[in-house]
């Protein structure tokens, strides 16, 4: 697992793609303004949220035109209000009018991620239980996703497929049993983390007694996920438990208290909706 996303975020990579996607050969539309022309613009919350994307934001703007200036108002990070200023731009009007889409696209997406993380985690502070992300990610923008996961407060499962074992049920059937998948993955990368997905008690013992890291408890009811806690206290102590499936905001308090570990979300980051982000544009004089 990575604990440490600042150091592979490629916001460079991210916002040149949303540029190139976005003006390709050009903004037709702000061609019209005079090129002397000079704008400042507010952005400001719509509603409250966490807000996170600062540095994309930045970055789509300086691409454009590095001479433009932003003065935030917010930390990333930080919670905000509805109608809360979070920073002001100032510069040639022509920039400041083709980065807004694409800057925007980016602050809102990561802030509602931040936001639904933050909210997932609150809910479950009183227990000793984790909520993680998923895969299931915008492609192309994983790690932003994930970085945006840990801002909000809560913690990155596996970023891909390269850095963590999850066996599911397709991979057991090919290994030839739970046993022998996992006694593979020890032969073949012995320091990383091994993670079993199970859908009923019965292979979690058998997950358990093969001594896997980890056993992903696949739609299991609040009683099976009580049932499966005591069984890993009575013969697998060093084993963490991962519920998944089924997790809403109403359900996830009663499942964080059945005793498990960990509760990956798969909504954090593919059922998100982007936080309603205004900017105000205004011409100087």
């Amino acid at each position: 697992m990575n604990d440490d996303l600042s150091l592979d975020l490629p916001i460079e990579i991210d916002a040149e793609a949303a540029l190139l996607e976005d003006v390709g050969t050009g903004d037709l539309t702000a061609a019209l303004v005079p090129a002397e022309q000079t704008a400042a613009a507010t952005v400001i919350s719509r509603e409250s949220a966490v807000i996170c994307g600062k540095p994309w934001f930045d970055e789509v703007f300086r691409q454009v035109d590095p001479s433009v200036a932003i003065d935030w108002a917010v930390a990333e990070g930080e919670h905000v209000e509805a109608n809360q200023t979070l920073c002001t731009i100032s510069g040639l009007a022509r920039p400041i009018l083709t980065a807004e889409r694409s800057a925007l696209n980016f602050l809102q997406l990561l802030s509602a991620v931040a936001t639904a993380a933050g909210e997932y985690a609150a809910l479950v502070a009183h227990t000793n239980a984790t909520i993680l992300d998923t895969r299931k990610t915008i492609p192309g923008l994983r790690l932003a996703q994930k970085y945006a996961v840990k801002t909000g407060g809560a913690e990155n499962h596996r970023i891909g497929l390269y850095d963590a074992i999850l066996i599911k049920e397709n991979h057991i059937i090919a290994a030839g049993g739970i046993a022998a998948a996992v006694s593979a993955a020890r032969a073949v990368n012995a320091d990383v983390l091994v993670e079993v997905e199970v859908e009923s008690l019965n292979e979690a013992e058998q997950a358990m007694n093969a001594k896997a890291d980890r056993l992903l408890l696949d739609n299991f009811s609040n009683e099976q996920l009580r049932e499966a806690v005591a069984l890993r206290d009575r013969i697998a102590q060093g084993i963490t438990l991962e519920a998944s499936g089924g997790v809403n905001k109403d359900t996830v308090k009663d499942i964080a208290e059945c005793g498990v570990d960990f509760i990956s979300i798969g909504g954090l980051t593919k059922d998100v909706k982007a936080v309603d982000l205004s900017m105000r544009f205004k011409l100087s004089a």
